[in-house]
């Protein structure tokens, strides 16, 4: 069952609804208006519902409503304003301003907080027979938004989608690292979920009322891009794209940084793999796979400079060369901080806690090469893979197994003791 055939209460519970009209309540609503002050909404459902996810963009709010609403006089529509409960007075401006435009409705979240989820709460209580999103600070020309829901309407596509990519479009006084970014990101999304969009990574769309529907009970309501879910989930989707130019943002910040990256290939990831495996697990692996390649990079550049050996009084691995132990240490060191900064994001280590977070890791890391090297003698011993099987074919496959073995381990570990004890250790803190 989707998320949004929840029951009513469940699914709306913490939200504060602002309508001006008894008449207007929407059937799912489960809080009364708190005014009845305004003239009551036509009762033909609108061409287009425009929703604007908000998070502290006072600054931005109302210039942007006013912008919408002059684009689209002349078609039918409303504007549903979403608010994460912004402390910077977002939602405040937003009732105000709804308190004279009865088209205007706003919806505050207490709980569940997130870009992905404002949107498909917006969606869930639109009226209109197409459903646009419009980000609040702006940046998008809110200008081709009639267009896109007149070509959504009139059955020339399913979404249409604002591109910067696209004829027309234009990436505006965008830097060369952060088109970059995006370039990466497009064909990421292109290689593994054979997205036909110029600009994958846009939020800026319109979809029928009919192919959200369909999609939404299979979208992740956490979805980082809610663009990329319903074109994830609903592939066969007819899409078109408009183009238009980027504009900068004139006030409020950016949320853009190095953690939407992460939910971006987290996103990608449930997508394309997520009936199979945990994305949180591939990007570790990625993460393991770019340690190693750190290794193998230290080795080779240790021994062109000729890094010599050094004795550690155990026969076993003496002498032990430089570059072996160079490399080992900047694995380490790398993958630790490409987990904490990255694959755990959220419970990662700060300050003077980042040497109790390596420590555990380090720990973690030498018991997986311990089980690897114990699953490979035992291996070796049962002589479970030998037989048709060269002798060296047996080996590999041997270390194969006991890697893929350890690796599990350490992830398991890692998961549950290290990065998940720095989660209760603040909560603990904050509770005391």
């Amino acid at each position: 069952m989707g998320w949004w055939r929840q029951s009513d209460r469940t699914r709306l519970a913490g939200y504060r609804f602002s309508v001006r009209s008894p008449a207007a309540i929407h059937p799912l609503m489960t809080h009364p208006p708190a005014s009845s002050a305004a003239q009551p909404r036509p009762q033909a459902a609108p061409l287009l519902s425009v929703i604007t996810p908000t998070y502290n963009e006072a600054e931005n709010i109302v210039g942007l409503l006013e912008r919408v609403e002059l684009a689209l006089a002349g078609i039918t529509y409303e504007i549903i304003v979403v608010d994460d409960d912004s402390p910077d007075e977002t939602w405040q401006l937003a009732e105000a301003y709804a308190e004279d435009h009865q088209r205007v409705r706003v919806l505050r979240r207490f709980h569940d907080k997130g870009l992905s989820p404002a949107v498909l709460a917006g969606m869930e209580l639109a009226e209109g027979r197409t459903l646009g999103v419009i980000d609040a600070d702006g940046q998008h020309d809110e200008a081709i938004l009639a267009a896109m829901a007149q070509r959504v309407a009139g059955g020339d596509a399913d979404i249409c989608v604002g591109s910067r990519a696209s004829d027309g479009g234009s990436y505006g006084d965008w830097s060369r690292s952060r088109r970059l970014v995006s370039w990466v990101a497009t064909l990421i999304a292109r290689l593994f979920l054979r997205v036909p969009l110029s600009d994958p990574m846009s939020g800026y769309f319109v979809i029928s009322r009919e192919a959200f529907e369909d999609a939404a009970p299979d979208v992740n309501p956490q979805g980082f891009k809610i663009l990329l879910e319903f074109l994830g989930r609903r592939p066969h989707l007819r899409v078109a794209e408009m183009g238009y130019t980027f504009r900068s943002r004139t006030a409020g910040e950016t949320k853009l940084n190095s953690s939407v990256i992460r939910s971006y290939l987290l996103a990608v990831f449930d997508l394309r793999f997520g009936h199979i495996v945990k994305p949180q697990l591939l990007l570790y692996t990625l993460v393991g796979l770019f340690g190693v390649g750190v290794n193998f990079a230290v080795i080779v550049i240790g021994e062109a400079v000729g890094l010599g050996s050094i004795s550690t009084g155990s026969e076993a691995i003496d002498p032990l060369p430089v570059p072996v132990l160079v490399g080992l240490i900047a694995q380490l060191l790398v993958t630790f901080a490409a987990n904490n900064w990255f694959t755990f994001w959220e419970n990662r280590y700060q300050g003077s806690r980042l040497a109790v977070g390596f420590g555990l890791f380090f720990i973690i890391s030498a018991y997986g090469l311990m089980i690897q090297f114990a699953i490979a003698k035992w291996l070796d011993i049962i002589n479970l893979v030998e037989g048709p099987l060269s002798q060296g074919v047996a080996a590999a496959l041997q270390q194969l197994v006991a890697i893929l073995v350890a690796f599990q381990a350490s992830y398991f570990l890692n998961v549950n003791l290290t990065w998940r004890r720095r989660e209760r250790d603040e909560e603990q803190r904050v509770a005391g």
